[in-house]
C-alpha cells in the first residue's frame, strides 16, 4: 500500500476523543500518538495471536505487544482458559485465596534463585518496594541506578532523574546516583565516593547487549564488598531470557529481583522476589522494624495470578523461550538482509537479544534520527506491520515474519531515497515522532 493512500480516519477521530478526556491520549506514555507518525496512530479494536485490528479495519502483524508484556500472543487459549476458570469464583476477598499459595509456589519453582515472592499489579510497585526494602535493610539513603537503562519506576526516586522531573523535589532526586553498565571500575569509584551511603544497585541484568564477561559476577562481589543490596530489574528479561530470568541464564543471584511484563501475558501482575531474610522484613516473622513492603488492594486478584501460573507453565512445557529466540533470529536475519540489499544496512540497525529485538534508525551521518524513524514507521504501517520495536511473540508464524521482512524491504527502498536526498522530510507527511522522556510537550 502506498503511504500516501494509507489513512486512518476513524483512528484519528478516536485519538481526538482520547486526548479530550485522558492526559496524553493514552494510559502509558509509550502508547501515545506522539510516538507514531502524524495521523497514523492506529486505535486498536482487538487482537488475536500475533495480529491486531484497528478500528479502521486494517490488520497488522504486531511487535512489542502490550509494551512487551504479551509474549504468547493475544488471547492465548491456555491463559484465557485459566482466567475464565477463576472469573466465576470471585476475584478479590477479605483474606488470601488459595490461588495466592499456588501462584507463589509456581513462581518459586520456576525462579528457584528466589526464596520468597510478593505479587503486585505493575512494575513500579515492585521496584519501589525493592528500593524501600534495601534502604531499610542497610540504613542508607542513596539509590544507584544504571544510567544506560531507560526506565525503572514511575516513582519520584527515578522519575526525578529524567527530563520529565516536574513536580519532584530536588532533595529527592539528589538521593539517586547513576553508574554505567558494564564498567565495574566506575561503579566502584561511585560507591567509594558515597562510602556507606548507597543502599542498592538496581539495573537490568542485560538489555540490547550481553553482559561483558564477568560483569554480573563482579557486580555481585562489588555489592557484597560495599554492603549494598543488588537488585535485578527483570521486567523484560524475566521469561524472555529464560523461564528463570536472566539470573537463571547467567547464574548470578541478586538479593532482590522484580518481574512483570511477560509474567501475565497482558494481565496485570508483577512480582518482587528475593532472599528470605530481606523479604521477611516486610512480613510478620521477625523482630526488627517493620517495612511497608507491598500492600495493594488488587495485588492478589485471582484471575491475574491464574494467568501468571498459566504463562509460566506454558513457557516451561512448550519451550517458549527457545521459540522466541528462533523467531527473532529469523526476523533479524531477514531485515538485515533487506537493509543490506537496499544499501541501508548501516542505517537501519537491528540490535538486541533475539527474543527482545529493537532497531535503530540512523541518518546520513550515522546519528540516531527521529525523522528517519518516522519514515520507517510510516512505511511499515502501510505494509501492515505495527512495530515500534521488533520484539517477537511466540504466536508469530513464518508467514508473519516473511510479511514483516517484505514490508521492511519496501521501507528500506524509501529510506535509501531519503538518504540520497539527505533529507527525509518529503516522506514524513507531518511532524516527526518524539522521544517519551522530554521536558516540553
Amino acid at each position: 500500500m502506498d503511504t500516501e493512500e494509507f489513512q486512518l480516519p476513524r483512528s484519528r477521530q478516536a485519538n481526538e476523543r482520547l486526548h479530550a478526556m485522558i492526559p496524553g491520549g493514552a494510559h502509558t506514555y509509550a502508547k501515545g500518538d506522539d510516538q507514531y507518525p502524524e495521523n497514523l496512530a492506529p486505535v486498536i479494536s482487538h487482537g488475536r495471536g500475533a495480529h491486531v485490528w484497528d478500528i479502521d479495519g486494517n490488520r497488522y502483524v504486531e511487535y512489542g505487544s502490550g509494551l512487551r508484556s504479551v509474549s504468547l500472543g493475544h488471547a492465548h487459549p491456555r491463559v484465557t482458559e485459566a482466567v475464565r476458570r477463576e472469573l466465576d469464583r470471585g476475584s478479590n476477598f477479605v483474606r488470601p485465596s488459595i490461588v495466592e499459595v499456588e501462584a507463589a509456589e509456581r513462581f518459586l519453582a520456576t525462579v528457584p534463585t528466589a526464596e520468597m515472592v510478593k505479587f503486585a499489579k505493575n512494575g513500579s510497585d515492585a521496584t519501589t518496594a525493592a528500593v524501600r526494602l534495601a534502604r531499610a535493610a542497610t540504613g542508607r539513603p542513596r539509590v544507584a541506578v544504571c544510567a544506560d537503562h531507560p526506565f525503572f519506576s514511575v516513582d519520584d526516586w527515578f522519575i526525578g532523574t529524567t527530563p520529565m522531573s516536574a513536580g519532584i523535589p530536588a532533595a529527592t532526586t539528589e538521593l539517586t546516583v547513576a553508574f554505567p553498565y558494564g564498567d565495574l571500575a566506575a561503579t566502584e569509584k561511585l560507591l567509594t565516593r558515597h562510602q556507606d551511603e548507597v543502599a542498592c544497585l538496581i539495573l537490568e541484568p542485560a538489555t540490547h547487549t550481553e553482559p561483558p564477561p564477568g560483569y554480573l559476577v563482579g557486580l555481585r562481589e562489588l555489592a557484597d564488598r560495599h554492603g549494598c543490596v543488588l537488585i535485578f530489574d527483570e521486567m523484560i528479561t524475566g521469561l524472555r531470557w529464560s523461564e528463570a530470568g536472566a539470573q537463571g541464564l547467567y547464574g548470578v543471584v541478586p538479593d532482590l529481583s522484580t518481574f512483570g511484563k511477560a509474567l501475565g501475558n497482558g494481565f496485570a501482575v508483577s512480582a518482587l522476589a528475593g532472599r528470605r531474610d530481606l523479604m521477611e522484613r516486610g512480613g510478620l516473622r521477625h523482630s526488627g522494624d517493620r517495612v511497608f513492603l507491598l500492600s495493594t488492594t488488587h495485588g492478589a486478584e485471582t484471575h491475574s495470578l491464574a494467568a501468571a501460573m498459566a504463562v509460566q507453565t506454558t513457557y516451561v512445557e512448550e519451550g517458549v523461550t527457545a521459540r522466541l529466540h528462533a523467531l527473532g533470529e529469523r526476523l533479524a536475519a531477514g531485515v538485515r538482509d533487506a537493509a543490506a540489499s537496499m544499501g541501508v544496512g548501516d542505517h537501519i540497525v537491528v540490535r538486541g537479544r533475539a527474543s527482545n529485538l529493537v532497531y535503530a534508525t540512523l541518518d546520513e551521518n550515522g546519528q540516531p534520527s527521529q525523522q528517519y524513524r518516522t519514515l520507517f514507521l510510516r512505511q511499515l504501517l502501510a505494509g501492515g506491520v505495527l512495530a515500534p520495536s521488533f520484539v517477537v511473540s511466540s504466536a508469530l508464524s513464518d508467514g508473519d515474519i516473511d510479511r514483516t521482512v517484505e514490508a521492511a524491504a519496501q521501507a528500506c527502498a524509501v529510506y535509501r531515497k531519503a538518504l540520497d536526498a539527505a533529507d527525509p522530510t518529503p516522506w514524513l507527511a507531518g511532524r516527526p515522532v518524539k522521544p517519551v522522556f522530554r521536558r516540553l510537550a
